[in-house]
């Protein structure tokens, strides 16, 4: 059974603070290239959704026969960790699917008393492990990591494979993407659910080595995007100035909201994206959760044994949802 911790509120109607989801809709260019596209869905997409791939290739420089394409990116990590994950290594805390799908794992924790940072340089990777994860920036604190380390770590580890998941650099950090090509135990896998807010239209993608990349190809749906979705996608990439520029925004508003918490007592914890960490602790973050449910405001407990039950995972809202989740909040933790 698949977990839903990290999974939006489907039908759910109020103010929505989960990691999975941007609150600002697509950008009217995507909206509008969907619209259109829409009235020709009695046709399929060109095979491997060719057009979208070039463009990716054009704009990541390596080449189209690296690029994989599927309905969302959850599904490419599942065959990812179907293929490479008998031993996984990863750096926890992490995305919760992954200790879900890794057949056995291990861990380097990244603590709190350091902010969550980690020097990759200072990797170890335990003997035997067949896929090492990176997640940049991390989920689910938002921190970023130097990845400059990487290439040598690659070239120590030939039988490792190393995933870097990229699900939200389009927020911030350094892409590796461009090293695939030079590096065959390389798999970079990226989304436009994000930072690009088409979480709905599910368009997730993998720059791997040609190996790899022909297998998911010719094993997969060769139509894997439904047309609105390839025109949205396309749409998008063709207007990254305006994706930056929303990216510092819903940023700014994090650091608000942030800051916000820090006056009610919470402990937050630096990030580079558009959520972070706090800890609530004295109080029980599942209990918090519960109890702000019932005001229509969604969000969930990191359900973290080894941080402890204060840990939440917090994603910012429009400014007006942020100010009065804040002020449940403040009511909330005044109660005890």
């Amino acid at each position: 059974m698949t977990s839903t911790h990290e999974k939006g509120g489907g039908s759910f109607h109020g103010i929505k603070l989960l990691l999975c989801e941007n609150p600002l809709p697509p950008i009217d260019e995507a909206i509008a290239a969907a619209q259109a596209e829409a009235a020709h869905s009695n046709y399929y997409t060109e095979p491997y959704s060719a057009p979208l791939r070039q463009l990716l290739s054009e704009q990541l420089h390596v080449p189209e026969r690296l690029i994989h394409i599927n309905a969302g990116s959850e599904l490419i990590l599942r065959q990812l960790f179907d293929r490479f994950g008998r031993q996984v290594h990863l750096l926890t805390p992490t995305y919760v699917l992954f200790p879900e799908i890794a057949q056995r794992y291990t861990e380097q924790r990244l603590l709190p008393e350091k902010d969550f940072t980690f020097d990759l340089g200072e990797l170890a990777i335990p003997e035997g492990t067949t896929l090492m994860v990176i997640v940049n920036p991390n989920n689910p604190n938002g921190g970023i990591f130097d990845m400059a380390p990487l290439p040598d770590l690659l070239r120590h580890h030939p039988q490792t494979r190393f995933l870097v998941d990229e699900a939200f650099i389009g927020l911030a950090g350094q892409s590796v993407a461009h090293l695939v090509p030079e590096h065959p135990n390389l798999l970079v896998t990226r989304t436009l659910s994000k930072a690009h807010s088409l979480a709905g239209f599910r368009i997730g993608y993998g720059i791997f080595p040609e190996a790899i990349a022909d297998d998911l190809n010719s094993h997969n749906d060769a139509y894997p995007l439904a047309r609105p979705s390839q025109a949205a996608a396309i749409a998008t990439l063709q207007h990254e100035d305006q994706i930056h520029a929303r990216a510092a925004q819903l940023h700014e508003w994090t650091v608000t909201l942030a800051a916000e918490l820090r006056t009610l007592g919470v402990r937050t914890f630096p990030t580079h994206t558009y959520f972070f960490l706090a800890d609530l602790a004295p109080h029980n973050a599942a209990e918090v959760a519960d109890a702000l449910r019932k005001q229509d405001i969604l969000i969930k407990p990191l359900n973290d044994p080894a941080l402890g039950p204060g840990f939440m995972r917090i994603t910012t809202a429009l400014p007006e949802d942020n100010r009065r989740f804040v002020d449940a909040l403040r009511e909330l933790l005044a109660r005890d």
